[in-house]
């Protein structure tokens, strides 16, 4: 059998197991489930006074309201970034390499909110650098923006609803997502975009309220104060070609709004 030295290894390996149905270990020793339980012996009750009392459970943390603390005290994108460090209570954090904060220009017009890092972000720390980034920004150099433009009125600034890799690149949870979003609420205020591209389902989900990311795109809707066009993401892309069409129309929707 494989040893597993590496956490992340071990991690995903546990994981793999849980997705396919494995609830429980198997025990040292075999245990004969037909056999019947020995009741002839019976032990007497114990009066409630001799009873041992309980292991008292802890509280769960309010995570939610955490976040929010912490993110309300930052008054600066660095401040932001150090709160998200500092959050102890995103069950997807042990599992990661990297804090995947954003990348581009902060002062942009354009501000691209994706779903969660993958392999390669979270091994680079950085948005949209695999596949997926390569494409996303092959389609806004189409219609003049990057994020690495020096100039504000071209750039693109772009970050995740979860700044941390799920296990097997699934998509974040609903309580994850609650837990990020004061984050994703604060860095917005920060930030102060003109436009919001939601880009894919969990984003839509995060930011609007609602999935079918391919009946949301193309549709101009209001989040956090701003104009927020739903796009499909470039991972869907890849594996369907035939929207393309329907990501140019877009990103020609987002040049006419822009003025460009």
């Amino acid at each position: 059998m494989e040893s597993y030295d590496d956490w992340h290894a071990a991690r995903a390996a546990l994981d793999w197991h849980i997705d396919l149905g494995a609830t429980e270990a198997i025990c040292d020793a075999p245990i004969n489930r037909y056999d019947l339980a020995d009741t002839s012996a019976k032990i007497a009750p114990k009066s409630a006074a001799a009873q041992p009392a309980g292991p008292v459970m802890a509280a769960e943390p309010d995570a939610v309201g955490i976040a929010k603390s912490l993110a309300q005290q930052a008054q600066t994108l660095d401040d932001l970034r150090a709160a998200l460090a500092q959050f102890e209570h995103c069950p997807l954090k042990p599992g990661a390499r990297s804090l995947v904060f954003a990348d581009g220009n902060p002062q942009s017009r354009v501000m691209i909110i994706g779903e969660a890092p993958g392999r390669d972000e979270d091994m680079q720390g950085r948005p949209f650098v695999g596949r997926a980034g390569q494409m996303l920004d092959k389609m806004f150099a189409a219609i003049g923006l990057s994020r690495s433009a020096d100039v504000p009125q071209n750039g693109i600034y772009i970050t995740n609803v979860v700044p941390w890799r799920p296990p097997q690149n699934r998509d974040p949870s609903a309580v994850e997502i609650d837990m990020m979003m004061p984050f994703v609420q604060r860095h917005i205020a920060l930030v102060r975009p003109a436009v919001i591209i939601a880009m894919g389902n969990v984003s839509a989900q995060a930011l609007l309220g609602q999935r079918g990311i391919t009946k949301l795109r193309g549709t101009w809707m209001q989040a956090q104060g701003c104009d927020v066009l739903p796009m499909l993401h470039p991972a869907y892309l890849l594996r369907n070609p035939i929207a393309k069409r329907d990501a140019w129309a877009d990103l020609l929707a987002l040049k006419q709004k822009l003025g460009m």
